[in-house]
């Protein structure tokens, strides 16, 4: 009983860190893309809560860019998880990560801007090619295989084995 507690606590922590590596790598690239546009990373923050709380976000200050900082975490989270749950169901998904994850990744990109965006509050981002084409290949290749990479570690046999 103790194993399987001491596994499932060095999964949880792998797939934590799976999750914060993902969420990292996608705001970075959201900021990078629009810092030089003169967009604020608070202003990025705060658009991820504007899926909550409408225009009433960019109206929050600090406090809104930090609750839009903890809802891109969570999404990374459950963007980890997903995979995770899936490839525990589906070997195949973590033998061959890099092809699979990156599937994933654009996977990703088509639900959270077909479906959770229009869903939410936040108003529809416009259409830019560069903004759009960029986004799929991050989606791709720094969203799916980092999220696929994790689902692999946290399972991986060594931990299944307890050692």
């Amino acid at each position: 009983m103790t194993d399987n507690r001491g596994r499932g606590i060095r999964q949880a922590g792998i797939l934590l860190l799976g999750a914060i590596v993902v969420g990292t790598l996608d705001i970075l690239y959201a900021i990078v893309f629009w810092h030089p546009k003169g967009v604020p990373a608070r202003l990025i923050f705060q658009s991820i809560a504007a899926g909550v709380y409408g225009k009433a976000a960019f109206m929050g200050g600090t406090r809104t860019a930090e609750i839009g900082a903890a809802l891109h975490y969570f999404i990374s989270l459950c963007i980890v998880l997903v995979y995770w749950i899936a490839s525990t169901r589906i070997p195949r998904l973590t033998q061959r990560p890099f092809f699979y994850g990156s599937i994933y990744g654009v996977l990703v990109w088509l639900f959270m801007n077909f479906v959770v965006i229009p869903l939410s509050f936040a108003k529809p981002p416009s259409f830019l090619f560069w903004w759009v084409a960029w986004s799929i290949v991050v989606h791709a290749f720094l969203i799916g295989v980092p999220a696929a990479l994790t689902a692999r570690a946290a399972n991986d046999n060594r931990i299944k084995a307890g050692r």
